[in-house]
């Protein structure tokens, strides 16, 4: 049995992380700093629902070192998985400190604790946004990741960094997950599937930030959930991979799937591109095969109906008829 210590547990990824690692049999203590970034009653009803498994998610900060300490010390992990963060990409545009104070400093201070425990196996997020500028697709870990368009991405690659500074250092196991356009049931509100979703249940516009050719590698989350968990059985010491679906989708045909399983019809609001967004995400995930065994399985149009189902019931109480997947 894993004693897992999962940061961001009420988040998103972390939640359903530390639903599956509950469900194998394996002992789980989250910590979340339940910020208002979004919906602070989603977070506590993933923290309720995770409390009834037997999982306690306490209120921790980051950026606060005694206490993030006294935290993991108490639990005596076995392993870790940090996907505590703030996440973003055009909020950082708006509030650049709350990424460097979880990103960099949170970090920080994590892998400070870390380096007295070189034994434990530790997973961290990173993300797609990494690739930045890059103008080779698909996205390989291979590739130069020194040109991020946003400072989301900079913190992200900026964690990458640190992180192998204090494997070499100290020799700690540190394996970093590029994860790409994460989407599924209990998912973040500031995303465009969940907001794109609830505007047109609700008959209102849609904004779509146009660019020229935006394409995205929607992953489901039981597929990112698969991969983090092969990772967490691994043996290697220090590695980086990419989490994502391989199969990129336009941002228009990504709305049609959406409309054809709403059974409803998008009113569009075009836009000009949004400052920092990049053009396409696109994950090579060969590396990511061969090593974890990683093989995402959930297509576009079954993943968004998995959302939609629960989803649409939360939506003012909306009952629909929701289109089969094929």
């Amino acid at each position: 049995m894993k004693k897992v210590f999962v940061t961001g547990a009420a988040g998103f990824i972390g939640f359903h992380v530390s639903q599956t690692l509950i469900a194998r049999g394996h002992q789980v203590f989250g910590i979340d700093n339940f910020n208002d970034y979004y919906s602070v009653a989603l977070k506590r009803n993933r923290a309720q629902i995770l409390k009834e498994m037997g999982c306690t998610v306490e209120n921790v900060d980051l950026a606060d070192f005694n206490q993030l300490k006294k935290s993991f010390e108490d639990f005596e992990p076995t392993h870790v998985v940090h996907l505590a963060a703030q996440a973003g990409v055009r909020y950082s545009l708006k509030n650049p400190n709350a990424y460097v104070q979880s990103n960099l400093v949170g970090f920080t201070y994590l892998l400070e604790i870390l380096k007295d425990y070189p034994q434990i196996l530790t997973l961290f997020a990173s993300s797609s946004s990494v690739y930045g500028d890059n103008q080779k697709v698909p996205f390989s870990e291979s590739d130069l990741t020194d040109q991020p368009t946003n400072l989301y991405g900079a913190t992200k690659k900026a964690n990458e960094l640190m992180a192998y500074s204090y494997h070499s250092l100290y020799n700690l196991r540190l394996l970093g997950m590029r994860f790409f356009t994460v989407y599924g049931p209990w998912g973040r509100p500031d995303m465009a599937y969940y907001l794109f979703s609830k505007a047109i249940l609700e008959k209102r516009p849609i904004d779509v930030f146009e660019g020229e050719g935006i394409k995205r590698d929607f992953t489901y989350i039981d597929d990112i959930v698969s991969g983090i968990l092969s990772a967490l059985d691994s043996s290697y010491n220090f590695e980086v991979f990419n989490f994502g679906n391989n199969k990129p989708v336009f941002l228009n045909d990504f709305i049609s799937t959406l409309e054809e399983v709403l059974g409803q019809k998008a009113i569009k609001n075009y836009l000009p591109q949004a400052k920092g967004d990049m053009l396409v995400t696109y994950a090579d995930i060969t590396k990511s095969e061969n090593l974890l065994g990683y093989k995402p399985s959930t297509d576009l149009k079954e993943g968004l109906l998995n959302f939609i189902q629960w989803f649409a019931p939360r939506c003012q109480g909306k009952k629909l008829k929701l289109q089969a997947s094929e």
